[in-house]
């Protein structure tokens, strides 16, 4: 009984230090994370597709903010034109990213069962939810892009920064993507 308490004693240390999951974490159930294949399964010539993938919805999206602001401040409709081309881009290249991005999620394991996998998924979806939104918001009432496409456009770029942020997270905490699956 003693050595399970220290165990769980360092446990609880170790995550309040901010200690990742690890192959020497005093915990056996985040030893058996850590311990599982994180390896991209969808990848060219050794590069993650849904890495590659992702810089594009997130240009698109800041771009559309930056357009908009454009917009706002000379009442040009180039710049609205160009705006429903940046947020329609922004939808489709995020709709690319995304079934990548799930099909990474389903196929590895090791991704799976990561909390910070499952939170940079839902906030990509929330993402996209706004940006599709925002696409659609230009396409049928272009009149309605100042205020409300500006408003999404915010929403859109404060959600592209925390999928980003989770992504990131992923990357460089729990290090997913960087190598190629051993499966393949």
């Amino acid at each position: 009984m003693g050595e399970t308490t220290r165990q769980n004693e360092e446990a609880e240390m170790a995550l309040e230090e901010g200690q990742e999951a690890s192959a020497d974490h005093p915990n056996p159930h985040i030893r058996e994370v850590a311990e599982q294949d994180i390896g991209s399964a969808i990848a060219v010539a050794g590069h993650p597709v849904h890495a590659m993938l992702v810089h594009f919805p997130i240009a698109f999206v800041i771009s559309t903010l930056g357009i908009d602001i454009f917009y706002w401040f000379t009442g040009d409709p180039f710049w609205l034109q160009v705006g429903t081309w940046s947020a329609g881009a922004a939808f489709v290249f995020g709709v690319l990213a995304a079934i990548v991005g799930t099909l990474e999620l389903l196929a590895v394991p090791g991704i799976r069962v990561r909390v910070a996998s499952w939170n940079h998924a839902i906030a990509a979806m929330v993402m996209l939810a706004i940006v599709g939104a925002n696409a659609g918001l230009r396409m049928f009432w272009p009149e309605t892009v100042l205020p409300n496409g500006l408003m999404l456009s915010v929403l859109g770029s404060m959600a592209a920064g925390f999928a980003g942020w989770h992504g990131g997270k992923l990357i460089f905490d729990h290090g997913v993507g960087l190598l190629i699956s051993s499966k393949q």
